[in-house]
């Protein structure tokens, strides 16, 4: 029985992987801030995980196989958890990281994708390279990347939540003695409302409503993969014994127009668009810069990823049947 700690995990894909790792016969723990109870079976502690003294005080001699850290955003939580679960205390720690992390529009220095720019009239390439893990990897690990002065993250959501996902992961990059993986998750869809980001509802939303939904005249493909197959890959990773960055995404990259299809097709609507300009935000998951993974590494260690438009169409259900839900309770 190995022991394990996931940091987090009270919510969303983090609950699944909680379970998973429970019912594979681990010994598992939560340490969340108290925010909510764990599962039957579960171990819990609380602390806040920003404060170093205070979670060591809760941790006490506690050592893990693996830890799982599902709520590390900035370099400054990625250096705490670098200094306490190092020297011997965990076996393995893997860090829940995103996609983001490739994102040129957030990106402070080079373009990490490649890529080059293009004139507003230019039609988009027909099949633009996935990235790999290492396109960025270097980048990110240079003591000379740009960021704001003296801030944990710049300003900014996405630019915020993006750079706070690269310094951290530059953290462990650049201490090859630590154990640890990140695995850069793609956009996580599926659950109904579970899924707190409420992105696809804003599709199910719209085009059930008979509105436009605004996009790029040129949208790039980006990637997806299912709440429930994120928490399995992570409990895979878990078990695993490589290190390092790795992608994590279902197979196939989608366009924000096919995705609007797919919606449409069960939604039993037309999807009506807005085209917006280039360089301005449209839609969640229009983009109009190349925003799709290659899973090739995670492939070639022996996991094998569904494909996307296999799992969308129930993922999208769950969507109409929630919104529908919600309008039948505001109508009554």
């Amino acid at each position: 029985m190995d022991r394990m700690l996931v940091i987090g995990g009270s919510r969303y894909f983090g609950k699944h992987l909680v379970t998973l790792l429970r019912d594979a016969g681990n010994e598992v723990t939560v340490l969340n801030r108290g925010s909510a109870l764990p599962p039957e079976g579960v171990g819990r502690l609380v602390a806040d995980r920003d404060d170093e003294r205070q979670l060591r005080a809760a941790l006490g001699s506690r050592t893990f196989d693996a830890v799982v850290d599902q709520v590390c955003y900035t370099p400054r939580q990625a250096a705490v958890a670098r200094r306490v679960f190092g020297g011997g205390r965990t076996g393995r720690y893997v860090m829940t990281s995103t996609m983001e992390v490739y994102d040129p529009a957030t990106f402070p220095g080079p373009d990490p994708n490649g890529g080059s720019a293009r004139p507003p009239s230019a039609p988009a390439p027909s099949a633009p390279a996935a990235v790999v893990e290492e396109s960025i990897d270097r980048l990110i690990s240079s003591p000379v990347l740009p960021t704001a002065a003296g801030a944990d993250v710049p300003p900014g959501p996405a630019a915020g939540y993006a750079e706070g996902k690269r310094r951290a992961e530059a953290v462990f990059l650049n201490d090859p003695a630590f154990p640890y993986v990140s695995v850069r998750a793609a956009h996580v869809l599926g659950g109904g409302r579970a899924e707190f980001t409420g992105r696809l509802a804003h599709y199910v939303g719209r085009i059930g409503a008979g509105l436009p939904v605004e996009v790029h005249e040129h949208p790039y493909p980006t990637s997806f993969i299912h709440h429930r197959e994120i928490a399995e890959f992570l409990a895979w990773t878990v078990a695993g014994s490589f290190t390092g960055p790795v992608n994590a995404s279902s197979e196939g990259a989608l366009t924000v127009t096919r995705l609007c299809e797919l919606v449409a097709a069960r939604a039993g609507r037309p999807a009506r668009y807005r085209t917006v300009p280039r360089g301005r935000e449209a839609s969640p998951f229009s983009f109009d810069r190349p925003y799709a993974l290659d899973n090739g590494r995670a492939a070639r260690l022996g996991f094998a990823f569904t494909r996307t438009e296999d799992w969308l169409p129930a993922a999208i259900d769950e969507a109409v049947a929630d919104t529908a839900e919600a309008t039948a309770t505001t109508t009554c």
